[in-house]
């Protein structure tokens, strides 16, 4: 089977991923690398009004708001939160050209790796505070594997060489994440799988579309997943403390208000709160702390 053509999920399979919100320790430094080194353009700078924070995306369209807590900590090893925030690629050649600029840079950049995961090429790097991020591009749904509702996924050397080799010109300046660029997926470290299943699956809507030691993913429509949630780290771990950089919020795209009408109801059902809550989206909490607001597309 190549391609999997039906998933039970109670989410639309259009359901995507939208703006993430993170802590940093210094605007001025998170602005420096997320536009030289990822590419992302700033959309809304910081003002007089409001200088602690700032929305960087592609085009117009917002992907990363950044929002400054001077001194803060780093989030500490064992601890739920951020795994890393994943940004997808339109095509081969756009991680390639990526990849090209953060070679050209690697002496800044604090940590850096790369996986071949079958569904997709994968780059990995940290913030300046340590928040973990990962570039990616997927390969087409028709080369994808399937062990029946499960897709399958690996973790091994990724083609760099390869990667490299598919940009037409390497040596063109990089000029930036191209639109199409979006959140592909989040990773979060959790404290409990089952708990997360409980909560993403049983509640929210996702299917669970692969497993892994120590891991679960999840996603709808057959994606290869929208989360994935560890316990490598943070097995029965804490939340972060108020005052460490990480994840602060991310945001899960809809289509159609009577479903996200039944994700709010399911999760007032099961006690958790629904805060903000608006005419087209609202916000909750999900069983490690993390805020995570629904919106309809």
């Amino acid at each position: 089977m190549n391609e999997k053509t039906q998933t039970k999920s109670t989410l639309p399979a259009t359901t995507h991923l939208g703006t993430v919100t993170l802590a940093i320790s210094n605007l001025e430094r998170s602005i420096a690398f997320y536009s030289r080194i990822i590419g992302l353009k700033v959309l809304t700078p910081a003002t007089d009004a409001n200088p602690k924070s700032a929305v960087l995306g592609v085009g117009e369209t917002p992907l990363l708001h950044l929002i400054e807590i001077p001194n803060a900590r780093r989030q500490p090893t064992f601890s739920t939160g951020l795994f890393h925030m994943a940004i997808l690629l339109p095509s081969r050649p756009d991680l390639g050209r990526f990849l090209i600029n953060v070679i050209r840079n690697q002496s800044t950049i604090s940590r850096l790796g790369s996986s071949d995961h079958l569904v997709s090429e994968a780059i990995y790097l940290n913030d300046p505070d340590g928040n973990g991020l990962e570039v990616y591009r997927d390969r087409p749904r028709t080369e994808w594997q399937w062990d029946g509702a499960m897709v399958k996924m690996d973790t091994i050397a990724l083609d760099a060489d390869g990667v490299i080799a598919s940009v037409p010109d390497p040596n063109t300046p990089y000029a930036g994440m191209p639109e199409g660029t979006v959140i592909g997926h989040m990773h979060l470290r959790a404290s409990d799988l089952a708990q997360g299943k409980a909560f993403y699956v049983d509640i929210v809507g996702f299917d669970v579309i692969t497993d892994y030691p120590g891991a679960l993913f999840v996603s709808a429509g057959g994606y290869h997943h929208h989360l994935g949630m560890n316990i490598w780290q943070s097995q029965d771990a804490p939340s972060p403390p108020a005052d460490c950089v990480g994840l602060r919020e991310f945001t899960i795209v809809i289509p159609g208000q009577e479903t996200l009408s039944a994700v709010s109801e399911r999760l007032t059902k099961a006690a958790y709160p629904v805060m903000d809550a608006q005419e087209t989206s609202f916000v909750t909490r999900d069983p490690w702390g993390n805020r995570v607001r629904f919106i309809r597309a």
